[in-house]
């Protein structure tokens, strides 16, 4: 099993440059276009997130955001670098611990359920990357197709909880309830970390 799970790490990067090779070479540069696009979206989307939060900080916090999001820098920087808020769960509850102040029974309590139920990122992604396949295959959704996103990405981002690029897990769930195709899936393989 170790070797096979280090055989599909190694052949991941080649995997994902054949994917963006075909699809370059059957779709043309246009394709390249559209991701960059998605990609320019999902960071204005998170770092908008990432000022909500800080919003949130000083008002129900009474805190001041900078100084917050320093000291939490560490485990930030794990789960944006595992893709998973559950894999730097133990970074948090220490860090939250030691240098944010938080008691022991509350980190204890309060960051497990966060990690489980708030999966904002995976949710603004997976709307964004349906809307985008939604583009592409040039078609405009509805109001009553905007509510059915909103929920499959609500739901599909609690389902991939804990898993790294949870967003291939879930996406099909999403786009099949729009009646897009799934095809799209192997643009996002390229781009998704």
């Amino acid at each position: 099993v170790f070797f096979m799970v280090n055989l599909i790490v190694k052949m991941a990067p080649l995997a994902a440059f054949a994917f963006m090779a075909w699809c370059v070479g059957t779709q043309g540069v246009a394709a390249l276009l559209s991701l960059s696009k998605l990609v320019c979206a999902s960071l204005f989307a998170f770092a908008l997130q990432y000022m909500v939060f800080g919003l949130m900080i000083f008002v129900f916090g009474r805190l001041k955001p900078w100084p917050f999001y320093r000291k939490s820098i560490a485990y930030q920087l794990l789960a944006f670098s595992t893709s998973s808020s559950k894999a730097a769960l133990p970074v948090t509850m220490a860090t939250a611990q030691e240098r944010l102040g938080v008691s022991k029974s509350s980190a204890s309590f309060v960051l497990p359920l966060g990690a489980t139920m708030n999966m904002d990122g995976l949710a603004i992604y997976l709307g964004l990357c349906a809307v985008t396949f939604a583009q592409a295959a040039g078609r405009t959704l509805s109001i009553g197709e905007y509510g059915i996103l909103m929920a499959t990405a609500t739901l599909g981002s609690i389902g991939g909880a804990g898993i790294p690029s949870g967003t291939l897990m879930m996406l099909p769930m999403v786009l099949g309830s729009l009646q897009l195709p799934l095809e799209g899936i192997a643009l996002i393989v390229g781009i998704d970390r």
